[in-house]
């Protein structure tokens, strides 16, 4: 069971190497969004997997991975606990980023193709300024914080973080799905939308994690630092996003140079789950195409 440890906290990954012709090429890193565990990609992983070594971190307070938390904190009750995360015992994106270095370099790789949705693309961003290995990065339905960008709404917000009284777990989950996902599809997948639930309950982070990830996500912004990023760079976000409007992925493609934007008419939030066909086809021409970039630049 691969592990990384920075300052003490154990972060889990999971490293799939394929067979054959693609030894060589970059792998693929896969980052959560907030709250979410590794099953969010299992259709991006399943697309690349005849191609690409893949490497899937658990964010930290998420799945097998520690949470890194004073030990009372998790214990506290809901309304004191918030706001002692959200404004001191949080965890922040370069902390995060800092756990995928360490995740990265514990595997033993040097060039990588990072993939991040929501804080998962957040994550993306800090680490492609702050590190060396990012080759290329994929930003789905993410933002780069501060206040020029569109915030998410308090109705979402509501949904997200508060919950009828009396529900239970499962109960909980779907409320706070609903705006991620378009009704429709909701309707149309019932048994998919059940499974859902049980991967979340087995991989999700707890309450706690959840809410000092929501911390980090809270105090990010690199506005003013991406006219430093110089990796290649895919934007894609759904038109139809109720968590993070469609006009931040505008924005991040006028701020980083080397970057094209693919918006996903009708997408929602987790737009790589209902359109995983578009989605994986745009993201492994982008692949292909950054590797055909690598090799040139290897033979010059």
């Amino acid at each position: 069971m691969p592990q990384a440890t920075r300052d003490g906290v154990s972060i889990y990954y999971e490293h799939e190497r394929r067979d054959g012709d693609g030894q060589g090429r970059a792998p693929v890193v896969f980052v959560q969004g907030l709250g979410f565990g590794r099953w969010m990609w299992r259709w991006q992983r399943a697309a690349v997997a005849d191609e690409y070594d893949m490497i899937a971190p658990d964010n930290r307070g998420t799945g097998r991975s520690d949470t890194g938390l004073p030990p009372l904190v998790p214990r506290l009750p809901q309304k004191l606990r918030a706001p002692l995360l959200f404004k001191l015992a949080g965890y922040s994106i370069g902390g995060l980023a800092a756990d995928l270095e360490a995740v990265l370099d514990d595997a033993g790789i040097y060039d990588a193709h990072i993939v991040g949705a929501s804080m998962g693309g957040m994550i993306a961003q800090r680490y492609a300024l702050e590190y060396s290995r990012a080759k290329s990065l994929t930003l789905c339905c993410t933002t780069h914080g501060g206040p020029d960008a569109a915030p998410v709404p308090d109705e979402t917000q509501e949904h997200m973080f508060e919950t009828p009284d009396g529900a239970n777990e499962r109960e909980k989950l779907r409320y706070r799905m609903r705006p991620a996902f378009n009704e429709r599809f909701t309707n149309r997948n019932p048994h998919l939308m059940d499974q859902i639930i049980e991967w979340r309950l087995e991989q999700d982070a707890g309450e706690a994690a959840r809410e000092a990830q929501a911390a980090a996500v809270l105090n990010f912004d690199v506005s003013d630092r991406l006219d430093a990023l110089r990796v290649p760079t895919l934007i894609l976000h759904g038109t139809e996003d109720r968590v993070v409007p469609v006009e931040n992925a505008q924005l991040l493609e006028e701020k980083i140079s080397d970057s094209r934007l693919e918006r996903i008419e009708g997408g929602s939030h987790l737009f790589f789950i209902e359109n995983a066909d578009a989605v994986n086809e745009r993201l492994l021409s982008f692949l292909d195409e950054c590797e055909r970039s690598r090799s040139a630049t290897a033979t010059l």
